[in-house]
């Protein structure tokens, strides 16, 4: 009864959704402030009914309802409760009914925050976000429903994949699907001022707090899938430019680009159709990246779809949303004029070569993506993209961009002197240059690229810090004075110092992981000792044991530096009878410097040998400590005043609704 309650409420949820798209859209162009007032109450009512909906679903994952064909296939009795609760998105039709959810919970926040929004604007973004809505409940009642039931339920179910029962997959999905769906509500932003014909610096406001959610949100998703995959798959990487991997990074990318020439738009009143474009291309990207996890073009831990009329019906989705954006973009978007002028050498300047570079990258990665894939659907055979192609394409993008990123905050709105900007930069290109002699000193052996990564790093934390100096007119005013303005300086600028900041600290990460990573696989039997780098791994030997709802093999390594013991390690393999699944479970220790990292895997022999694989990871816990700080620098922009604020309307005025005239006038 509770799974049909559920379904119920989802049925009525496409109604409401059908009569928020219809009435207020009307009522913005009749001008009848009445239909228009009416999205803010439909929205509620959508979020209301979308989460009961959500909640029925989620208690029958937790009582183990083995009647829905839902939690049958993806879960178990003798299963811990907090994978139970996951399981409900650890799949298809749980996943898609979450993305429905948090898309009605974007339409209730901004109904909620939309207090100094124009009505028609408002109007038209509730009315937008709502006709995406009904793409999505459409797809999930007729294609993937998740509450079909079984006419015979089974005992038990059949468990959920052991790699996705870890914390860290149980909260990478919802984050990544605030990202994803995030970027709608700049998308409905972006359609609803084509429709009025109309951008200026108050709208880049309105746009920029919801840009800031998203993005920060699928920082969050990106860097968490990031860290499963590095200690939960037991290969010793991080990122392998995998198809789903890009479904996430193309839209983050474009979200950069957007959210700096959004910037452009509140604060100079330019760049306002590309914005535009930007904010159509980052919700596009983020429903292709839907299209490749749930058509079953791709075959991944992280895809869950192979039905071919799941996939044709988001592909038919997908043609509409951003066929019929990109026709109206092109109808209306030469109308939108630009009134803020500026030369190349300005702070506009360096904002734009950001968007150059980020878009630039996008297309690449689209590219490398998506080509293998038409190749093969055309019968041009199966070729592999893999990471020396993004590696070779993506990096030289990057480096002009981050050498732009500490060079622009130091240059003045419409024009400057590259000069002046440079010599504020002086300390940053010394240290550079240090930095550089001093990796090439330490790591005569690595790659040249390396070198690269760590002046990058140095030059953009270090400029950020000289940004910030400049600032508050440090060494040039007294210390009470200097203190002074940096307790005045606004959260939002403290937002963009921390955001480049982590930045900077994630690329160092990103570049000791990538260049001097050390990789030893062998087959080792107790007390063998296995050197990497400057550590001694020494095999004790394994035991076996049992989990909550496994079985397990875990080894022990005592490990060593110069004879002085560091550490003793234990990684598991881990076995799940219900699937006859396997799983590794690395053993990591995070220094400062870098991660130790081993991992067990199958017997080999008679003599009680194992394959093991012993890694060291320089730096690499800094990448997730850069994601963090982004993170932070999001939520510290978002809590500025002029955001938490908002707006004034443009001008203040009082639409009537329409007077009926009597019969015969």
């Amino acid at each position: 009864m509770i799974a049909e309650a559920g379904h119920f409420a989802l049925i009525l949820a496409l109604f409401v959704a059908v009569i928020q798209a219809v009435v207020p859209l009307v009522g913005a162009s009749r001008n009848n402030v009445v239909w228009m007032d009416f999205g803010r109450p439909a929205a509620v009512a959508q979020f209301a009914l979308m989460a009961f909906s959500f909640a029925c679903l989620t208690y029958s994952f937790v009582v183990s309802d083995f009647s829905l064909v839902v939690v049958a296939s993806n879960s178990h009795s003798a299963k811990p409760m907090l994978y139970k609760i996951s399981g409900v998105w650890a799949n298809h039709e749980g996943s898609m009914l979450l993305w429905v959810l948090i898309l009605s919970l974007f339409g209730f926040a901004v109904a909620f925050f939309s207090e100094n929004l124009p009505p028609s604007l408002r109007a038209r973004v509730l009315g937008i976000q709502s006709l995406v809505a009904i793409g999505f409940y459409l797809f999930i009642l007729f294609t993937s429903n998740p509450f079909d039931r079984l006419i015979d339920p089974p005992f038990d179910g059949n468990g959920l994949n052991p790699l996705l029962q870890d914390p860290g997959l149980a909260f990478h999905p919802p984050m990544l699907y605030l990202g994803y769906v995030g970027f709608s509500v700049t998308f409905s932003f972006a359609i609803a001022a084509l429709l009025e014909g109309r951008v200026d610096a108050a709208w880049g406001r309105w746009v920029r707090p919801w840009t800031l959610a998203a993005w920060g949100f699928l920082t969050g998703g990106i860097a968490l899938g990031s860290w499963w995959a590095y200690y939960e798959l037991g290969w010793g990487g991080w990122w392998f430019w995998d198809p789903v991997e890009n479904a996430s990074f193309m839209p983050w990318l474009a979200g950069t680009a957007l959210l700096h020439s959004a910037t452009m738009v509140e604060k100079r009143d330019t760049m306002k159709g590309w914005t535009i474009f930007l904010a159509i291309v980052a919700f596009s990207l983020s429903l292709l990246g839907t299209f490749l996890v749930r058509s079953g073009v791709l075959t991944s831990v992280h895809a869950f779809a192979t039905d071919p009329a799941r996939g044709v019906f988001i592909l038919v989705l997908l043609i509409v949303v951003i066929g019929g954006s990109f026709t109206l973009f092109a109808l209306r978007g030469p109308t939108i004029s630009n009134k803020g002028l500026f030369l190349p050498i300005s702070r506009e300047g360096a904002l734009l070569l950001n968007n150059l570079v980020m878009t630039t990258a996008a297309g690449a990665v689209l590219l490398g993506t998506l080509y293998p894939l038409f190749l093969d659907a055309i019968d041009g055979g199966k070729v592999s993209v893999g990471p020396p192609f993004f590696n070779t394409v993506f990096i030289p993008l990057i480096v002009p961009m981050v050498a732009a990123m500490a060079i622009g905050p130091m240059l003045s709105w419409k024009r400057a002197d590259l000069g002046p900007a440079l010599r504020k930069l002086w300390l940053a290109g010394i240290l550079t240059v240090v930095a550089a002699i001093a990796t090439w000193a330490l790591a005569t052996g690595g790659p040249f690229l390396g070198v690269v990564g760590m002046m990058m790093a140095v030059w953009l934390g270090v400029g950020t810090f000289v940004e910030l100096s400049e600032r508050i007119r440090l060494f040039r005013e007294p210390l009470v004075s200097s203190l002074s303005r940096l307790a005045r300086v606004p959260r939002a600028s403290w937002g963009m110092t921390l955001g480049h900041l982590g930045l900077a600290i994630g690329i160092a990460g990103m570049t000791g992981a990538g260049a001097w990573k050390i990789e030893t696989i062998q087959t080792m039997v107790p007390g063998q000792t296995v050197q990497v780098g400057e550590f001694d791994f020494t095999f004790k030997g394994v035991e076996q044991g049992q989990g909550p709802n496994y079985s397990l093999t875990k080894a022990t390594f005592v490990v060593n530096k110069d004879g002085q013991e560091v550490v003793i390690m234990y990684p598991e393999n881990r076995q799940y009878p219900i699937s006859s699944t396997p799983s590794t479970e690395a053993a990591i220790h995070t220094t400062f410097f870098g991660d130790l990292y081993a991992v067990v895997g199958d017997p080999v022999g008679t003599e009680g040998g194992y394959v093991t694989r012993l890694y060291w990871n320089p730096l690499v816990i800094w990448m997730w400590v850069g994601a963090i700080f982004m993170m932070a620098a999001t939520a510290v922009s978002l809590s500025d005043r002029r955001y938490r604020i908002g707006v004034s309307h443009r001008r203040k005025v009082v639409a009537k609704p329409p007077v009926s005239q009597p019969a015969g006038a």
